[in-house]
């Protein structure tokens, strides 16, 4: 009997709700990843992915993997034994990317916030300063606590000491508009499942002409799947075999990125906005509080700190199988403390912020509490 999934509204950390224009095109007909016919789709994917990081950089791509992929490329290739390499680590995602680069041999710096504050600026500028820093690395828009980290200090601090600047945003890429070239990004790594809205299974990297300098005079081999040489290969003029490329995801993020040109950038990343800050409004009537101060914080996720003597799991519980809503727990110091709200891509929706606190509401009187529903679904009505 073949599986039917349940109806589940998706407000997580991801993956987020696909619209049935992807999911229509997930279901299209195969064709062979080097088929003329299916070549223009990957040049015009490619195209947009670029549009969207803010780059005229031609190794733009997206990689067959989900985030994880994306960041194991970057490293691999643009970090040597030995290289100093200094890291932002303000969440669970900034440790993971100073233990890749670790993993690779890099000799790493890690400049450290608690989790749910920023990064220290002038700590960072300072570390980066303070020896031979070949590579600085940051995550954008922090998975695991919902804050938003200043690119552009950093970046003019990176350069100004020659070193590479790396950006995770795997949470921001379609959420926020970016424009890495005029800010100073080197190489960067996301996802399809957060504001994309497209099946997780891609990765869209971009690697800057500086960056591909580094990877190409590297001295340490790197993973053949990952080799930017190699992927130029296909994803480049030549078109020549690398690996067997996911058409039918391509097809996916291809229907995806039509949706975002349709809307508009500066459209879609109000959108976020409005929805992250109809979610904030209506919390306090709930006698709930977001993690991270409103000036710091991600629209497109929200940690909220849970109620006191509220159980997290069962919370998340009660809101999946009684409403059908899934939201995520906290990781690392902030499991149990907090629950985390994705309102990313085809999900940053006001009608989902109404339906959420009303759950989360019905969700708190099973718990003990006294939330006052109707007061946070007025707050959040009111712009």
């Amino acid at each position: 009997m073949p599986f039917v999934p349940p109806e589940v509204l998706l407000l997580g950390p991801g993956p987020s709700p696909t619209s049935t224009a992807v999911q229509r095109a997930q279901a299209m007909p195969q064709l062979g990843h080097l088929d003329p016919a299916f070549l223009p789709l990957l040049d015009e994917v490619q195209a947009r992915l670029r549009s969207l990081f803010g780059t005229t950089n031609a190794l733009t791509l997206p990689i067959a993997g989900t985030g994880t992929a994306g960041m194991e490329a970057v490293v691999a290739n643009l970090v040597a034994r030995g290289d100093r390499v200094v890291v932002g680590v303000h969440g669970v995602f900034g440790q993971r990317f100073a233990e890749a680069v670790r993993r690779r041999g890099g000799d790493v710096v890690v400049v450290a916030a608690e989790f749910g504050q920023p990064l220290a600026l002038e700590a960072m500028t300072a570390a980066i300063a303070a020896g031979p820093t070949r590579l600085c690395c940051v995550v954008h828009a922090e998975t695991s606590t919902g804050v938003l980290t200043r690119l552009e200090p950093i970046a003019a601090s990176a350069r100004a000491a020659g070193a590479l600047f790396v950006v995770d945003c795997v949470t921001s890429l379609g959420g926020i508009e970016l424009e890495f070239d005029r800010i100073g990004v080197d190489a960067a790594f996301s996802g399809t499942q957060k504001c994309l809205s497209a099946p997780p299974g891609l990765s869209p990297v971009t690697f800057s002409p500086r960056a591909l300098a580094k990877a190409h005079s590297n001295p340490e081999p790197v993973p053949f799947y990952f080799d930017t040489r190699l992927l130029t290969g296909y994803f480049g003029p030549d078109r020549a075999y690398h690996y067997t490329a996911p058409i039918t995801m391509l097809y996916a993020i291809a229907a995806a990125l039509d949706e975002v040109v349709a809307e508009g950038m500066p459209a879609r990343a109000a959108r976020h906005r409005e929805a992250a800050a109809a979610l904030r409004r209506g919390l306090q009537p709930l006698g709930l509080e977001p993690l991270v101060k409103a000036e710091d914080a991600t629209p497109m996720l929200t940690a909220i700190r849970h109620a006191h003597g509220v159980d997290d799991k069962a919370f998340r519980a009660f809101l999946r199988q009684r409403h059908g809503i899934e939201v995520g727990g906290g990781l690392g110091p902030l499991a149990g403390k907090v629950f985390r709200v994705g309102l990313m891509g085809h999900g940053a929706r006001r009608e989902n912020v109404l339906r959420a606190l009303a759950a989360f509401g019905d969700a708190l009187r099973a718990a003990g509490q006294r939330p006052d529903v109707s007061a946070a679904l007025a707050a959040a009505g009111n712009d």
